[in-house]
């Protein structure tokens, strides 16, 4: 049997066993009420604030915050939702740490800036949570994601980053037609973070998106600390919107891995020009040199041969994307065209159809299951699996289906994509965060309809 034969065999063969017992594991824990915690109530986090509180398995027991503005707002969510008040956290940047000290929970999300996100998800598992959500991504050097992957392990705890993307409705559904064998074998994958930022990364200290050329100290939300980034880093700082689904097609950590990757990165000019169109060419940030080049493209060669590129996108106009091409010997799609082409299936050779009419018919059975709970969850229902995931993986005392060496695999595209920049874009070396283990690991991730 060839090995990529028996890769897929073996996955299916997880499946047939997860569907087997997953309306027993519901059984076993329907009456779990599970004790939950929140890190940051910011904009972010008050969508995983909603998620949990419209839950009767969940019982929300503290959040920490130290914005009285965000604090405010998860207050009025909370009463609004009829729920009891948890006991909220605040004051300074270590009230975090007196949550951890004074409360027992199962499990904690975490949604604060990024360069905290390291420091709580190792707080939380040293404080004896076993189940840890945190918002992408979860490091900046290299060696924070090592300091993630050892601190799960030796206290045998669960790291999941929540990156939401992987349960996007189409990227589920192409999932679905993957495993089906419907473009092939997969040769070549593309996504990234294509996004026009400009007014989340300035605003005028007030509101949360725009409206003024103010960040850092001066400016509000993401504002505040995120466009720091942007100023003295240079590289993909924000890979997993689009990896994430890709590492899902071709089962990275899972019979597959990255071995090498390389960066290159454009000049520097959408955040100036933005500043200086907000505020004027004597407005003080237009002095400001941001070192984070416009388009960051990023090269990945996997074990089993297939090629990734990965862009970042995020100072200079453009309309919304994350530029998914999945392409394999039978066909592929592409989501800016919002089409599929299928050798031999589609209607016409050589053309495209629309993607919707086969997205729509592989839809996958998570999103056929729980669409109507999706129903008012953010970034089009898919936040609603991320938290669903997360709480069911607690009740049933099961690994989450996006674990911490997925984690710090697609995080750690961020300081791999700056050494490889800083080096003139040489190629740089991928490391293994499995140890080994990606030979032997089986696919997971939605193989069922349960989460």
């Amino acid at each position: 049997m060839h090995r990529k034969d028996f890769l897929r065999n073996t996955g299916f063969a997880a499946a047939s066993l997860a569907l087997a017992s997953s309306n027993k594991l519901f059984a076993a824990s329907a009456d779990t009420k599970v004790k939950m915690g929140i890190i940051g109530v910011g904009q972010r986090g008050l969508n995983h604030l909603d998620l949990l509180l419209r839950r009767e398995d969940v019982e929300l027991v503290a959040i920490c915050d130290i914005d009285d503005r965000t604090l405010n707002s998860a207050k009025e969510i909370i009463n609004k939702s009829g729920k009891k008040m948890p006991e909220i956290f605040t004051g300074d940047n270590l009230a975090w740490k007196k949550m951890l000290e004074k409360k027992q929970m199962d499990g904690i999300v975490i949604a604060t800036p990024w360069e905290w996100h390291k420091e709580m998800i190792i707080g939380s598992l040293e404080s004896g949570i076993k189940y840890v959500g945190s918002e992408v991504i979860i490091g900046i050097s290299l060696e924070d994601h090592w300091e993630v992957v050892h601190a799960a392990e030796k206290y045998k705890a669960h790291v999941m980053m929540l990156e939401n993307v992987c349960y996007r409705r189409d990227v589920m559904a192409v999932l679905n037609m993957v495993r089906q064998g419907l473009f092939g074998e997969l040769i070549h994958l593309q996504g990234g973070y294509q996004h026009d930022l400009r007014e989340v990364k300035f605003n005028n200290g007030n509101d949360v998106y725009g409206h003024g050329a103010e960040f850092g100290e001066k400016g509000y939300s993401e504002a505040h600390w995120r466009t720091e980034h942007s100023v003295h880093r240079n590289g993909d700082l924000y890979p997993t919107h689009g990896v994430g689904p890709i590492a899902n097609y071709i089962n990275i950590n899972r019979g597959n891995r990255f071995i090498s990757l390389c960066s290159f990165s454009s000049k520097a000019r959408g955040l100036h020009n933005h500043i200086v169109k907000q505020g004027g060419e004597s407005h003080p940030n237009a002095k400001v040199n941001f070192k984070l080049g416009d388009v960051v493209t990023t090269s990945i060669n996997c074990v089993n041969g297939e090629t990734i590129l990965l862009q970042h996108d995020t100072n200079l106009p453009r309309p919304y994307s994350l530029g998914f091409r999945v392409q394999g010997t039978e066909g592929l799609w592409m989501d800016v065209n919002k089409s599929i082409y299928i050798q031999d299936k589609s209607a016409k050779a050589h053309q495209w159809d629309e993607a919707k009419q086969w997205l729509d018919k592989y839809d996958h059975p998570l999103w056929q299951r729980w669409s109507k709970e999706t129903a008012g969850a953010g970034h089009g229902g898919m936040d609603f699996f991320v938290i669903h995931a997360l709480v069911e993986s607690i009740k049933n005392k099961t690994a989450t289906p996006l674990d911490v060496y997925d984690a710090a695999t697609w995080s750690a595209i961020s300081p791999l994509s700056e050494k490889s920049i800083d080096l003139g874009c040489q190629t740089v070396e991928f490391p293994d965060f499995t140890g080994g283990q990606w030979m032997y690991r089986k696919p997971v991730f939605a193989l069922t309809d349960t989460y």
